[in-house]
C-alpha cells in the first residue's frame, strides 16, 4: 500500500490551500455576519451572496465538483486520492459547499449517477452539479431507533402508475433550504417481506410535491445551521410517479450502502481537517498568553495535550487513508470492516482534539470568537450521523470475530 500522494493530488492540493487560505478563511467572518443579519431580520434560511460569490471563484478556477467519481458527467478522482483534499476542506465549516463538495448533496449526486435513469439525472443531476439547486436525505424517523433501518416505518405504496408516500422524518438536512428541490427518501414498498433487507426501497421526491409539511427547524447543540439547516418533516399521502423509484423496489439498503460509504469517507477526512485547525489555534493560544507567571505553551499538560492531539490525528488520517484504499480496491462492501473502523475513528478524535483546543482557550473556546465550539458540536454529531458509534462497533466486532474464528 502507497499512500503518498500522485502529482496530481499534490497539485490539487496545494490549489485547494492556497484558495482556502486566500479567499474562504478571509470570508468565514463575512459569511456568518450575513446569516446573523438574516437571523435578525427574521429569515436565517435566505441563501447567502457570500456563498454564492465564493462558489462562482471556485467554479472559475476549476475547484468544482471533485468528490465525483469518473463518470459521463466529468470527476475522476479514486476514493484515496479525494480524501487528502476533503481534509484541506474540513478546515473551514463552509468551505466544502464553496467547492459543490458539500452533503447531502455529494451523497444524493452520487447515487443519482449510479443509479438514476438519464431522465432522473437530467431533472435532478445536472442542476445539482451545477450547484443551481440543492437536495436532501430523508432516511432517519423520530417515532423508531433508526439505528436500525430495518425499523424504518414511512410507507412507500404502489397504486397504479404512482407511488403513495406516508411517514414522518426528521435530521433531514436541507429541506429548510429555500434552494431544496429534491428529497431522496427511503421507506417501505413491501414490509412483510421476510428478508427485512428487501422490505426498502429510496424514491425521488420533488420538495413541491403536495402533501410535504416541513414542521420545524432542528438545532443541533444550539447551532440551526442555517440557511442549509436540519427539518422534521411529514409525508402525508404524497403522489410520486412510479418512475421515481430507483433500481426497483426493495433495493433500499442496496443504495444506501453504496451512498454512505464515500460519504463516511468524506465525513471523517473533514475531521481531520477539522481537528488540525483545532490544533494549529490550540498552538497559537497556548504560545500567546501566560499563566501563573509563565506561557500556558510551557505547561508540561499543555505539551502533552499537543503531543497526543497529533498521534491521534496522524492515526486517524492513516486509518481513513487505509479505508479510501480499500474501498478503491476490492469495493464498498469487501471494506466495510474499514469504513466501520474510520466512522468510529475519526469524530472520536477530533472530539477530544477539539476540546483540548477549548479547554487551552478558556471562556473564549465557548463562545463563536472561535470557530471551536460550533467544531465540537458538528464533530459530535458525527457520532450518531450515518450510523451510531455502536452500530458500527458491533459491525466492527462480528467481522473480526468471523475473520479470527475462520
Amino acid at each position: 500500500m502507497d499512500f503518498s500522494y500522485s502529482d496530481k493530488v499534490i497539485a490539487l492540493r496545494k490549489r485547494i490551500d492556497h484558495f482556502m487560505r486566500e479567499v474562504i478563511l478571509p470570508a468565514e467572518r463575512e459569511y456568518r455576519d450575513e446569516i446573523e443579519a438574516n437571523r435578525r431580520g427574521g429569515n436565517p434560511w435566505l441563501p447567502s451572496r457570500t456563498m454564492e460569490r465564493l462558489k462562482e471563484s471556485a467554479r472559475a478556477e476549476k475547484l468544482w465538483n471533485l468528490f465525483l467519481p469518473a463518470s459521463e458527467h466529468g470527476g475522476g478522482l479514486t476514493n484515496l486520492e479525494y480524501a487528502p483534499l476533503c481534509e484541506l476542506m474540513g478546515r473551514s465549516p463552509i468551505a466544502s459547499e464553496v467547492f459543490n463538495c458539500s452533503a447531502p448533496d455529494t451523497g444524493n449526486m452520487e447515487v443519482l449517477e449510479r443509479y438514476g435513469t438519464p431522465e432522473h439525472k437530467r431533472r435532478w443531476l445536472e442542476p445539482l452539479l451545477a450547484g443551481e439547486i440543492r437536495s436532501a436525505f430523508a432516511m432517519t424517523e423520530p417515532g423508531v431507533a433508526s439505528s436500525d433501518a430495518t425499523n424504518i416505518s414511512c410507507s412507500i405504496v404502489r397504486s397504479g402508475s404512482e407511488y403513495i408516500i406516508n411517514g414522518r422524518k426528521w435530521w433531514t438536512t436541507g429541506a429548510i433550504d429555500p434552494r431544496c428541490k429534491l428529497i431522496i427518501l427511503m421507506g417501505k414498498t413491501d414490509p412483510d417481506n421476510p428478508n427485512r433487507h428487501k422490505q426498502q426501497s429510496m424514491v425521488l421526491v420533488p420538495i413541491d410535491s403536495p402533501g410535504i409539511t416541513v414542521l420545524r427547524s432542528l438545532n443541533l447543540f444550539g447551532y440551526d445551521d442555517a440557511p442549509h439547516g436540519h427539518a422534521e418533516v411529514v409525508f402525508e399521502n404524497v403522489h410520486v410517479p412510479a418512475a421515481n423509484i430507483l433500481l426497483g423496489e426493495g433495493r433500499g439498503f442496496e443504495i444506501a450502502q453504496g451512498r454512505l460509504g464515500p460519504g463516511r469517507i468524506h465525513h471523517c477526512m473533514r475531521s481531520i481537517g477539522s481537528a488540525e485547525r483545532a490544533l494549529a489555534l490550540m498552538c497559537k493560544r497556548v504560545s500567546g498568553r501566560v499563566a501563573f507567571g509563565h506561557p500556558i505553551a510551557q505547561q508540561s499538560v499543555t505539551l502533552e495535550r499537543i503531543a497526543h492531539a497529533r498521534i491521534l490525528i496522524e492515526q486517524a488520517r492513516l486509518l481513513v487513508l487505509h479505508a479510501a484504499y480499500m474501498m478503491d480496491k476490492v469495493g464498498n462492501k469487501a471494506a466495510a470492516k474499514h469504513i466501520a473502523m474510520i466512522k468510529v475513528a475519526a469524530p472520536q478524535m477530533a472530539c477530544q482534539v477539539i476540546d483540548w483546543a477549548m479547554q487551552a482557550h478558556g471562556g473564549a473556546g465557548m463562545c463563536d470568537d472561535f470557530p471551536l465550539a460550533s467544531a465540537y458540536a458538528h464533530a459530535r454529531s458525527l457520532r450518531i450521523a450515518d450510523g451510531p458509534d455502536e452500530v458500527h462497533c458491533n459491525q466492527i466486532g462480528r467481522l473480526e470475530l468471523g475473520e479470527q474464528l475462520a
